[in-house]
């Protein structure tokens, strides 16, 4: 046995005798109730879980997880993978496989405080990056298709980053790790406003790579005209030197491999602002009315090392919009609007490398230039009916209208920016002639709640979920396709779900089936279409055990199939059937918070990653993988305290996500065992 696992063997009987001595002493005592904990993501108002007709989940131990990276938060709620790339990058999967393009950001909404990061049309698929998730107040999530409030993209889930509450405290944090990582983090507030800011600095662990980040909310509370208001700044800013996939069969175990960077050329920059007001009025006869506007706006530039030619994006968005609720009776209802302008530009410096083909189909200069002015217009209702004092249904809908104008700034059609032909047929390219282009979708919305005991509840729920294509998907057109003839994905899902406690023990426990059709994606040949089908079934349990109010215990474990449902041409071999790609059976975590004594705390985690296929024909697996952290925190009193982390303790030899493509396995590579210090103090 390695010294590594002696240690680690070591380490875990620890742990072991310290739950059996305090199991011997442990006394019964009230666990909070599940069903008292206050949310807002499904209606955009604070409310109990048990008044949620459908599943939520939180993430609320921000401090203590202390994330390098959106992953290792996301780790603690079923059915949810953020899978890391190189840097901050990532790839997101919410009951669903992880998915890429602009499928793999118009699938999920992503939001602050309600408010989508990036708007309508115009995501992308790393845009969590751009939320101060390192020093968000708690993180909750949607599974599946999001309530009556949101729209477009809440299709297989919605995150939503909450700020934290003003209050009068005044922190500094600094900490370092491996290969010259660095952050800072700072808060300093009052009772009316308060302050987060923080700075990281990661020379990065492959060659070339690295990156240096920066965020900042500001929360501002307030009165106007009657209303409360709660006024937020956010702004990020990221440049990265961006490493990409290394390939060969298993080369992430192979240690003269993993640190090598095929892509040193590779960056990305991401600015974001957004502005907002939280404005709230109960009125003389009960109701309340909350109105949210608010602005936004983003700028990106990275280099498509991903593709030949590697040409250099740029794109960016600049909206104004308004979110307003009124909440009266047994009703809520709304209307929402958004404007946004976006733009598009992709331009190749070099000819292509490769085979003849490649160079003549892929010129250097300018590929697309074009803007798109897009409305998005939306009126929801919702009625909630007490059959008794413990069955509520709830039934409802969301009409929505998508809008797109958009504006072609070079010549139209498969030409080089100089108006002449490409050899082989055509430029890969293709640039479409302006146009309109408009979706209307409705999501109706059926739930219903049933408290079993005082503690305990089971909730059902029918629900639809839609998401318009993205400007992309319709405007960045390749090969022969010159016009883009995709409509909405739709999502239908059941659900029937239970939770509560049990003295000591929270559990949340569903199950699910959904059914997407119409998904888009790009066929073999680089068309985007719209004509998949895929099923999505799965079971989810998370469970938390309180020994006492020194020991705790917490779960999260997720099985899922999630299939094609018909032939698309992502294959030219016949798929029906097949588990998608990237669609892990099963997930899941464990973790054990212990505090030894009143100065000293500690958590060990266990996070377990199933098999999963590489390719849509089921050919080649990732075999999976399990991984070790521990967290310790110290308290050297005056509001004081040192903290250390241990990420992949057992040093295991994983990959972070794998796929199959162009005959070979490719890997974005785990990072071996990673100490991180820091310390950090109030005052």
């Amino acid at each position: 046995m390695t010294n590594t696992k002696m240690k680690v063997k070591i380490i875990l009987k620890f742990y072991a005798i310290c739950i059996a001595c305090c199991l011997t002493t442990v006394s019964v005592a009230d666990a909070n109730s599940k069903l008292e904990e206050i949310v807002v993501t499904a209606s955009r108002k604070d409310q109990t879980i048990s008044e949620v007709c459908s599943n939520i989940a939180f993430v609320s131990d921000l401090e203590t997880i202390s994330q390098t990276h959106i992953n290792e938060a996301m780790q603690r709620i079923s059915g949810v993978w953020i899978s890391r790339g190189n840097g901050q990058e990532h790839l997101t999967a919410i009951r669903s496989p992880v998915l890429t393009g602009a499928g793999g950001c118009g699938t999920f909404l992503m939001a602050q405080d309600g408010i989508s990061l990036r708007a309508s049309g115009f995501c992308n698929v790393n845009e969590l990056f751009d939320a101060n998730t390192e020093q968000a107040g708690r993180i909750e999530v949607i599974k599946g298709p999001g309530s009556i409030v949101y729209g477009s993209n809440a299709l297989h889930g919605t995150i939503n980053i909450l700020t934290p509450l003003i209050n009068n405290q005044k922190s500094i944090s600094i900490e370092g790790g491996p290969h010259d990582y660095y952050r800072a983090k700072a808060t300093i507030g009052s009772k009316n406003w308060r302050l987060d800011v923080n700075g990281t600095s990661d020379g990065g662990y492959k060659d070339d790579s690295g990156f240096d980040q920066q965020k900042a909310t500001l929360k501002i509370n307030g009165h106007a005209a009657g209303f409360d208001l709660t006024t937020v700044m956010a702004l990020s800013n990221l440049n990265q030197e961006t490493a990409g996939f290394i390939r060969g069969n298993k080369v992430y175990k192979d240690d003269s491999a993993v640190r090598q960077n095929p892509n040193p050329e590779a960056y990305r920059d991401n600015k974001t602002a957004r502005l907002y007001s939280l404005m709230t009025k109960k009125l003389d006869d009960g109701s309340e009315i909350k109105i949210t506007p608010y602005l936004r706006k983003t700028r990106m530039e990275f280099i498509q090392h991903f593709l030949p030619g590697q040409a250099v994006e740029e794109n960016g968005q600049q909206s104004v919009g308004i979110q307003s609720s009124w909440y009266f009776d047994q009703w809520l209802v709304g209307i929402d609007a958004e404007f946004t302008n976006g733009f598009l530009k992709e331009a190749q410096q070099n000819p292509t490398p490769g085979s003849a083909f490649l160079v003549e189909t892929i010129p250097a200069g300018d590929h697309y230039d074009y803007e798109v002015d897009a409305r998005t217009i939306a009126l929801f209702a919702q009625y909630d009916f007490d059959f008794s004092e413990s069955t509520r249904l709830q039934i409802g809908g969301r009409l929505e209208s998508v809008n797109y104008d958009y504006n072609n700034r070079m010549l139209t059609g498969r030409t080089k920016d100089d108006g002449t032909n490409c050899g082989f047929g055509g430029c890969r390219f293709n640039r479409p002639a302006d146009r309109e282009d408009s979706f209307t979708n409705f999501s109706p919305r059926l739930s219903l709640t049933h408290l079993l005991t005082q503690e305990n509840q089971a909730y059902f729920q029918l629900s639809r979920g839609f998401r318009a294509p993205q400007a992309t998907e319709l405007y960045r057109l390749q090969a022969g396709q010159s016009v883009s003839q995709i409509d909405s994905e739709e999502l239908d899902s059941i659900e029937l779900g239970f939770r509560g406690n049990t003295g000591m023990l929270n559990f949340d426990l569903s199950i699910y089936s959904m059914k997407k059709d119409n998904f888009i994606f790009r066929d073999t040949n680089r068309a985007a279409v719209d004509n998949g089908k895929t099923s999505h079934k799965g079971i989810e349990l998370s469970l938390n055990y309180s020994f006492n109010d020194r020991l705790s215990w917490d779960m999260v474990a997720s099985y899922a199939r999630h299939q094609y449902e018909n032939n698309p041409a992502l294959s030219r071999s016949l798929i029906k059937g097949n588990d998608i790609d990237t669609a892990p059976r099963k997930t899941g975590s464990m973790r054990l918070q212990w505090q030894p004594s009143a100065n000293i705390e500690s958590e060990l985690e266990w996070i377990y990653m199933g098999k999963y296929f590489q390719d849509p024909e089921n050919l080649n697996e990732y075999e999976g993988h399990s991984l070790v952290n521990l967290r310790a925190f110290y308290s050297l009193g005056n509001n004081s305290r040192v903290f250390m982390r241990v990420i992949n303790l057992t040093d295991t030899e994983y990959a972070e996500r794998a796929d199959f493509s162009f005959g070979s396995d490719r890997y974005f590579v785990g990072e071996p065992r990673s100490l991180y210090f820091g310390f950090s103090t109030q005052f």
